[in-house]
Formats: structure tokens, C-alpha cells, sequence
């Protein structure tokens, strides 16, 4: 069955974009599923902008207009996933809470569905609650994000979209970072990816395509590799030297290993 994940973040500048591109490029390269990328930034859309797509013909937006049907607006990326861009220019009075009825059209062509949403708490975002089976919140290690992730969570049980988990985000390992104990603590919500910060992630996005593509052995990317399993129910086993000798030394796993086990159980 498909399965439809809103990624959300009431602050801009946390990465969610990027988590929805690199996780669409992931599910499809390593576990081989059938993937659409939505854009449901309306106002201010930039998916396709991490894509190299900035002309499609047709958009969310006609879609929701009801100038063309949804699947004539659906684009093949070369990455090996679809996408459906939105309007740059964001242009046109759309019903933004037909999203769902549009989405739903679609969704069983594929395995996982990805929306990536508007960082306000508007009814942009709120149409991707309601479009979504399940929601993803990408968060930072630090006080005012963590602020705004709350109060995400807390509008997204409210309106009773199941939170499936935390994307922390841009990790430096600093001492003055939150830890995942003080984040889950603060959100009740477990975390279930830590990303380190990259340098490879601004490069690939000079180049307009997925890091997960361009630099698939990092510890970020690998990091992705394992919260996309855990999404599908398959294991992603790092094959990695590092990886390796911990499994033989058998240490203890992380926090966010442990609650990626308690998903895939679920």
C-alpha cells in the first residue's frame, strides 16, 4: 500500500527541502521504490530548484486550478523518482485544501508519496496535514528551532496527523547543541534520523541533484539510507568499516537506531 509522509518545519532554513529530495533519492536508488516528490510550497515554492527543474509546462498549481489533470503535470527527474513541481511564481487563487483529493488520485502509482511543505504555519501547511497519512518533522539541535518544532507537533496532533518522527538536522556535535534526550523530551516526539552538518550537501545542491546521489557513502547520507528503511520496513545495513567494527565490537546502538527498531515493528 502507498504510504503518504508530509515533511513540515515551521521555521525555514532547517534543511526540509533537502530531507524530502535526499529521502525521494534514497527510498528510490537503494530500496528501489516507486517514489513521487511534491512540491506544496505554494507560496514559495524551491523543490524543484534542488532538482534543476524550473520549467515545467504544468504545475501543482494548474492542477489545482483544474487546467490540466494530475498526472500531466507529473514530471520524470532522471533521478530516479517523479516529481510534481508548483508554480514559481506561485501564481493563481488555488483551493489549497483540494491538495488531498488530487493526492489521493495518484498515490496508489506509488509506493511513497513525499510533500514537502510551506515553513509557515499557514493553510498551506495545513493542507499537507490533511493530504498526508503520516508526517515527518525536520528540526536543528538549538533553542528557537526547537521552539517552533514543538508547536508543530502540537498543531499536528491536534489536527490528528500521526507523527511518525524527528529529522535532527545540521548537527555540528557541539557541546552548546540540544541533545536528542533534551529535543525528544521537549517535542514527546522520538527522533529518528541525526544528520550531521556536510559540506557536501551546499555542493550538490550547486549541482542540482540529491547528495544522496552525489556523495552516497557520508555519514548524513547513510544516516538517510537507514530512516528511509525504517519508513518501508527493510533494513538498511551499513556496510561500511566503521560500521562493521561496531556491530563485531557490538556496541551500543544509538538513540535514533533504537527508535528506527521500534518503528519498523510497528
Amino acid at each position: 500500500m502507498s504510504k503518504v509522509y508530509g515533511v513540515i518545519a515551521i521555521k525555514g532554513g532547517v534543511g526540509k527541502t533537502t530531507a524530502v529530495a535526499n529521502l525521494g533519492a534514497v527510498l528510490a536508488n537503494d530500496f528501489k521504490k516507486k517514489v513521487l516528490l511534491v512540491d506544496a510550497n505554494f507560496s514559495a515554492p524551491n523543490l524543484g530548484l534542488h532538482l534543476g527543474i524550473t520549467n515545467a509546462k504544468k504545475t501543482l498549481h494548474d492542477v489545482l486550478l483544474e487546467n490540466c489533470k494530475i498526472e500531466k503535470a507529473v514530471l520524470s527527474t532522471g533521478y530516479g523518482f517523479d516529481f510534481l513541481p508548483a508554480d514559481l511564481r506561485g501564481s493563481g487563487k488555488i483551493k489549497h485544501f483540494q491538495l488531498k483529493q488530487y493526492v489521493d488520485k495518484i498515490k496508489n502509482n506509488y509506493d511513497v508519496v513525499l510533500i514537502d511543505s510551506s515553513p509557515n504555519l499557514n493553510h498551506e501547511m495545513l493542507a499537507v496535514m490533511i493530504a498526508s497519512d503520516e508526517l515527518l518533522v525536520v528540526t536543528t539541535p538549538d533553542y528557537p528551532t526547537l521552539s517552533c518544532t514543538m508547536h508543530a507537533v502540537k498543531i499536528a496532533k491536534r489536527r490528528r496527523t500521526p507523527i511518525t518522527g524527528l529529522i535532527l538536522n545540521r548537527v555540528y556535535n557541539k557541546k552548546f547543541e540540544l541533545t536528542i534526550a533534551d529535543v525528544e523530551e521537549a517535542a514527546e516526539t522520538p527522533v529518528l534520523a541525526l544528520l550531521p552538518h556536510e559540506i557536501n550537501f551546499m555542493e550538490s545542491l550547486s549541482m542540482t541533484k540529491p547528495a544522496a546521489l552525489h556523495a552516497p557513502k557520508t555519514e548524513a547520507v547513510v544516516e538517510y539510507k537507514k530512516l528511509a528503511g525504517a519508513l518501508v520496513g527493510e533494513n538498511f545495513k551499513d556496510q561500511r568499516l566503521k560500521a562493521k567494527l561496531e556491530r563485531l565490537l557490538r556496541i551500543k546502538k544509538s538513540k535514533q537506531e533504537e527508535n528506527r527498531a521500534v518503528l519498523m515493528q510497528k
